[in-house]
């Protein structure tokens, strides 16, 4: 095998864009240099520079085509595309069987042939998420200006061209030069090959394993913070991001002025990540530090002292900013600023923010008593809830809102718990995100999303396979964790036809919102290893709006099947299920109830006995909602059906006996489904 190295050499790439393009390279590398059968292949990535390193085949090997092609008497135009197809010729042809028979012998071919040929084509069709065109008259884009492309087999430079006949590619043709650091090591520097590429570059400070380089950060930043006596508030997604802003990291610590300690902390920490990409703090007590933490691109002659003081001069005139929204903001109380929310537009089909605020009220006040909670406080809450929309902190940051909100409402005098209902409205907004807890913020969050998922569907503005511009999933998602992680008892098709209010299809569109939450907990479930499928048995049974007793009633189903019983069970509900529906699509099935006068074998006499005790015990404890204990009952029933089978002919000749036998059936599958759909069940291990 040979040693592949593919390095292609830019401008300054988003953070947010190098680990998916170092996928796609590989991904588009692998399938096109396939016949070379890759192997033991690695993406590297930093800010300037995507690369892929990988075992190649040193050749295609020959092959011999034999493929059937049209008949003899197939149109000339027919055999000639099969032979462009295929690049051969009509002496590559012979008759077999009345048809044309293309045996064809393919030539070996050098790997480096096969690379120089594709790499150009899949340069060109690279798909950024955005591109762009730099200098000269070539249509060829990439993310940021492309500089080099480094291209090695073995150590030798694997020759092609950007350009085409009608195209300079910006004159870009392969090598074995690259660069480093941009301050550190500008100069250009010859890779001799891919094993040394690595090493190379962390000669001249660029670490091209993001990996590493995520670790670096991390380990930096961390020992920075604890060498000052401080620690790290975690935020994982900034240190991915800072990881991909930097070649060589070099962590280093500023000081917050302490004018600007008596900020609310997230309001720094947000300053801090959004504009600076600095690490918060927080001292041994668990307090907001007035100081911060980052990663530096450079190890400079002075320490970082002159960085660091640019930095903090940097965040000085940003913390400056924050205070004065913050002493503004305060001097208009929140409840004085809701009026202003009927400017602001929510949708052009559903009005205001102000009408949105109305709707949540309502809404709201009439989940409040449901779920414990004072219905004036919630009704008080959704009225301020989206105020601080209206605020010059909200407008700056608008990661802000709802947290604004409640900061302000303390400030007003607002009940505690209105206050944080404010800022717990939104929540939860990630799978990571905490759930509201408090009775009155659940009442205002529920409020918010339901209001959101109903009147949304009510203008037809659904989510798609493609799109989700309104963020109804995860509003969905919110609903459910909400009333799960709470152990919630609602009834939403009752909360959604009243956020629907008198919207004339409330009953169509509550049925279709309910619908896709039940679709929605389908994924939690298949998202968390569950088997999601006995959630659609259990709804289909009941339609259960009540999501804590639907689920419960799913575990229940989900235990059962984890039985040798229960799956025994499922089988011979199946075959029951299977032969009610052949004889179903003859004809209606005799009615009537079964005739136990009828039961001539002891196999059916015992399984209708089971089947009576089964239909009285499932009934008693669905009932009570003891659903365990329902599907406890169910299991018994299996040696009977198992004998049933075993013992009985359900076509018989006596018509009266097969329609007695086909009614027996019918029971037992009645009587199952009533603890659940199992029709709806997939095969064992479903997840």
């Amino acid at each position: 095998m040979a040693e592949f190295l593919l390095e292609l050499f830019s401008e300054e790439i988003p953070a947010r864009m190098q680990a998916q393009a170092a996928e796609t390279l590989a991904r588009l590398l692998t399938e096109a240099l396939a016949p070379l059968s890759p192997k033991g292949s690695r993406t590297l990535n930093s800010p300037r520079r995507i690369a892929w390193i990988g075992s190649l085949a040193a050749e295609v090997p020959a092959a011999t085509i034999s493929e059937r092609g049209p008949k003899l008497a197939a149109p000339e135009q027919a055999i000639a595309g099969f032979l462009r197809k295929h690049g051969a010729a009509q002496e590559d042809l012979r008759e077999d069987a009345g048809y044309w028979l293309l045996e064809k012998q393919i030539p070996g071919r050098p790997a480096a042939e096969l690379i120089a040929e594709a790499i150009p084509a899949l340069l060109r069709r690279f798909p950024w998420p955005k591109s762009m065109r730099w200098g000269g008259t070539s249509s060829f884009t990439w993310v940021r200006p492309l500089r080099r492309i480094l291209c090695l087999l073995d150590g030798e430079v694997v020759n092609f061209s950007l350009a085409t006949a009608e195209d300079d590619g910006h004159g870009l043709v392969s090598g074995c030069i690259t660069e480093g650091h941009r301050f550190m090591a500008p100069d250009a520097v010859e890779i001799p090959s891919a094993e040394a590429y690595e090493a190379i570059l962390a000669d001249r400070r660029v670490i091209v394993c993001a990996e590493e380089r995520r670790a670096r950060v991390a380990a930096g930043v961390t020992a920075c913070a604890e060498a000052a006596g401080y620690t790290i508030v975690p935020d994982e997604g900034l240190l991915d991001e800072v990881a991909g802003l930097v070649e060589w990291p070099v962590a280093l610590l500023g000081r917050i002025d302490a004018q600007f300690m008596d900020l609310p902390p997230e309001v720094r920490q947000v300053s801090m990540r959004v504009n600076q990409r600095y690490f918060a703090l927080t001292d041994v007590a668990g307090a907001p530090a007035p100081a911060f933490v980052f990663a530096a691109n450079i190890a400079a002659p002075d320490g970082g002292a002159a960085i660091v003081a640019g930095n903090e001069r940097v965040l000085r005139a940003r913390l400056s900013d924050a205070r004065h929204f913050w002493d503004l903001d305060r001097q208009t109380p929140l409840a004085e600023r809701v009026g202003a929310l009927g400017r602001i537009t929510f949708h052009a089909k559903l009005g205001s923010q102000g009408q949105r605020v109305t709707r949540i009220e309502g809404l709201a006040a009439f989940i409040a008593p449901l779920v414990g909670a004072d219905p004036a406080q919630a009704q008080r809450a959704a009225f301020l809830s989206k105020a601080d929309l209206t605020t010059g902190m909200v407008g700056e940051f608008p990661e802000l809102q709802g947290l604004m909100g409640s900061y302000y409402a303390r400030h007003d005098g607002e009940p505690a718990a209105v206050a944080d209902a404010i800022r717990d409205h939104y929540a939860p907004k990630g799978p990571s995100d905490a759930v509201p807890v408090a009775p009155v913020s659940i009442a205002v969050a529920l409020a918010d999303k339901l209001d959101l998922l109903a009147n949304f569907f009510a203008i037809d503005e659904k989510p798609t396979g493609s799109g989700d511009p309104f963020a109804l999933r995860r509003a969905g998602l919110g609903v459910i964790r909400i009333i799960r992680e709470n152990g919630l008892r609602l009834s939403l098709r009752d909360l959604i036809r009243h956020a629907l209010g008198t919207e004339t299809r409330t009953t169509t569109i509550a049925d279709e919102v309910l619908a896709f939450i039940i679709e929605r907990l389908r994924v939690q479930l298949r998202a968390e290893g569950r088997r999601h499928d006995v959630l659609s048995a259990a709804f289909a049974a009941a339609n259960d709006d009540d999501l804590t007793r639907l689920l419960r009633r799913a575990d229940a189903v989900e235990a059962l099947l984890g039985t040798t019983d229960g799956e025994n069970l499922l089988a011979a509900y199946r075959r029951a299920a299977n032969i009610l529906r052949i004889e179903e699509k003859k004809g209606p099935l005799a009615p009537g109830e079964v005739d136990e006068s009828l039961l001539t074998e002891d196999a059916e006499t015992s399984l209708n006995e089971a089947l009576k005790t089964a239909e009285s015990d499932v009934t008693f404890f669905l009932n009570a909602e003891d659903f365990a204990g329902a599907m406890a009952k169910l299991a018994p029933m299996r040696q009977s059906v198992d004998a049933f089978f075993t013992a009985v002919t359900v076509n018989a000749d006596d018509q009266d006996l097969r329609n007695n036998r086909l009614r027996l059936l019918r029971r037992l599958r009645a009587t199952m489904d009533r603890a659940a759909d199992f029709s709806k069940l997939e095969t064992t291990g479903a997840v």
